[in-house]
């Protein structure tokens, strides 16, 4: 791991930004809505995730129908996205866990997360952590893209290539990384950080067979250094 793991941190994330631009904070999706389709990314890939987050709200017209229909009706539904057997009782039970709670209803009759933008931000994690089958990545990304607060979420990308790249030592689990790395780095560096990294995971330091010979951070890559 490298000793002064803040300075290699903005040598990497100024290296992303030149290669690959400062990606500006939007709402991806309503926060309720991020939290259903975060549990169906599990194990699946972008494009199945969609076709099953996507299969539900064609189906039911809100989040309340979607808590309140039979457990196989939703299975059904959400098929494509892939272990609906595991997904579709945990997605009822969060929409449950929703519910639960008197601030968990909008206006317009039903769930919503909008409430937790009134909490502090540490109070808002540990209130989404605590539903079954809702991790520190999930708790995180809900956070960063819903409300643009400074949580870091840790996914395969950015787990295997921050621990490539030295920013976290090679034992360190995906959970742990998040307060590692959210320690390093500062806030309004998260999520264009999160977005670039994984961006470079995709099309270059592949998980098998990374392109080392066209990637623009070998020289702060403790990988590759150690595998040339």
């Amino acid at each position: 791991m490298i000793e002064n793991r803040p300075a290699h941190y903005i040598k990497i994330h100024e290296r992303l930004i030149d290669e690959y631009g400062q990606p500006t904070w939007r709402q991806h999706l309503p926060p309720i809505d991020e939290l259903v389709s975060t549990i169906l990314s599990q194990a699946t890939s972008d494009t199945n995730r969609d076709k099953g987050f996507f299969a539900l709200k064609e189906r039911y017209a809100t989040w309340k129908e979607v808590m309140e229909a039979p457990e196989k009706e939703i299975r059904e539904t959400i098929y494509s996205a892939g272990l609906a057997n595991q997904k579709a009782p945990r997605i009822q039970n969060c929409l449950q866990y929703v519910a639960d709670d008197p601030r968990g209803w909008g206006d317009d009759g039903d769930l919503s997360l909008d409430f937790l933008a009134d909490l502090a931000l540490d109070d808002a994690l540990i209130w989404l952590t605590k539903m079954k089958g809702v991790g520190p990545k999930t708790a995180a990304i809900i956070m960063l893209f819903a409300f643009n607060e400074p949580a870091f979420p840790v996914d395969t990308h950015v787990h295997r290539l921050t621990k490539r790249l030295g920013l976290i030592g090679p034992k360190v689990s995906a959970n742990k990384a998040h307060d590692l790395l959210a320690d390093i780095g500062e806030p309004e560096t998260y999520y264009p950080f999160h977005l670039n990294i994984i961006r470079h995971g995709r099309e270059i330091c592949a998980a098998r067979n990374p392109k080392c010979d066209q990637c623009f951070l070998t020289d702060l890559c403790l990988y590759y250094q150690e595998n040339q």
